[in-house]
C-alpha cells in the first residue's frame, strides 16, 4: 500500500490516491456513480479527523484504502436488496475509452484524469458480471488481492475475517471466474466480429446474425425503468437474432450505430440526435458472440459523449 510521503500528509499526496480509490471502488461496485460517492465519503472521513489524529496515521494511502474498502463492503451488503427493487436486469455501468470520456458534472467540463478508471481485463463487462454473482466478502477479497495485489493480512483488516478466511474467499472467487470464462479472442478479431454484427444488424440480415451468434447466445438489457427495453434476458441465438431484427424495424431514422470501445473492448453505441442512448458490450468466444449487454438506463450513460 502507499506509504507516507509528505510531512503532515500534504494535500497533493492525499489527492494522488484518488485515482487508485476510484479504480478500486468501481471494480468492487460496478457503478462509477457509487464509486465516486464512496471516494467522496472516504475523504470526508479523513478531513473529519483532527490534525493530531491524521498525523498519527503512518500511511494515509493505506488508511484511505481500508476505509474505502469497508464502505464498499457495506454498499455491496445492501446492493442485493436494492437490485431486487430494480426494474428489469441490472448491468454494471459501462465505461467509454478515454477520448470519449466526459463529465456528468454541471457544465460538461472534462473529467480530471485522476478520476478515470484504468481500462484493463478486470473491467471488461463479462468480468464485472461474474463479480456480481459473488458474495460481498468474496468480491472484496478477490479484487484487493488478485487485482490490486494487497496481502491477505491487509485484506483481512478490511473484510473483518482472518487472513486464512480471506485466502479461501479469494480462491472461491477465482474459481467462479475460471468456470465462467470462455477462451478469449484477440481484440482485433473481436472488433471484426462486432463490425460484422453491426453491418448484419443494420441490414436486418437474420442469416448473417445467426452465423455470428453462438447457438446459446444471450442478450440482456438494462433500462432501469427509465428507458424502454426488454425486461428479461433473451436466450438462444435464433431468439436473439429475431429480436434484433424487430428492434431494427422499430428503430427511428435518426438513430446511428457507431463502433466504440466499451470497458476496454470492442462495442457499439446507439446515438439519437447525437446523444448516446444505448451502449452495447459483447462477450466473444472464438468467432461467435456469446453475450450481448445493452445498457439504456440514462443514469449509467452520463460519461458518454453527446
Amino acid at each position: 500500500m502507499t506509504t507516507r510521503s509528505e510531512p503532515g500528509h500534504g494535500l497533493s499526496a492525499l489527492m494522488s490516491e484518488r485515482r487508485q480509490l476510484i479504480n478500486l471502488a468501481y471494480r468492487l461496485l460496478g457503478s462509477l456513480a457509487e464509486a465516486e460517492d464512496v471516494v467522496q465519503e472516504t475523504y470526508a472521513r479523513w478531513y473529519a479527523m483532527s490534525r493530531e489524529q491524521q498525523d498519527a496515521i503512518e500511511s494515509p494511502g493505506a488508511w484511505l484504502t481500508r476505509v474505502a474498502g469497508r464502505i464498499c463492503l457495506d454498499v455491496l451488503g445492501s446492493a442485493r436488496a436494492r437490485r431486487e427493487r430494480y426494474v428489469g436486469e441490472w448491468i454494471p455501468e459501462p465505461l467509454p475509452e478515454r477520448t470519449e470520456w466526459i463529465s456528468g458534472r454541471p457544465g460538461g467540463a472534462t473529467v480530471d484524469p485522476a478520476d478515470r478508471v484504468t481500462l484493463d481485463e478486470s473491467v471488461n463487462m463479462a468480468f464485472l458480471v461474474v463479480l456480481e454473482s459473488m458474495t460481498p466478502a468474496e468480491r472484496v477479497s478477490f479484487i484487493l488481492h488478485d487485482v490490486f495485489c494487497h496481502s491477505f493480512a491487509e485484506v483481512a483488516e478490511i473484510v473483518g475475517r482472518t487472513p486464512a478466511a480471506c485466502r479461501q474467499l479469494a480462491s472461491s472467487a477465482r474459481r467462479r471466474i475460471r468456470e465462467s470464462r470462455s477462451p478469449a479472442s484477440p481484440t482485433a478479431q473481436q472488433a471484426g466480429i462486432v463490425k460484422d454484427f453491426k453491418q448484419a444488424w443494420e441490414a436486418k440480415d437474420i442469416d448473417a446474425l445467426l452465423r455470428l451468434l453462438d447457438p446459446d447466445a444471450t442478450a440482456i438489457a438494462d433500462g432501469g425503468g427509465l428507458a424502454t427495453t426488454f425486461l428479461h434476458p433473451i436466450e438462444g441465438g435464433g431468439q436473439v437474432a429475431r429480436a434484433l431484427v424487430e428492434i431494427a424495424d422499430q428503430k427511428p431514422g435518426d438513430v446511428t450505430i457507431l463502433e466504440r470501445t466499451v470497458n476496454g473492448q470492442p462495442g457499439l453505441v446507439a446515438q439519437q440526435n447525437g446523444v448516446t442512448v444505448t451502449v452495447f458490450a459483447f462477450e466473444v468466444a472464438g468467432d461467435r458472440i456469446k453475450r450481448i449487454w445493452a445498457v439504456r438506463n440514462p443514469q449509467k450513460l452520463r460519461h458518454w459523449t453527446s
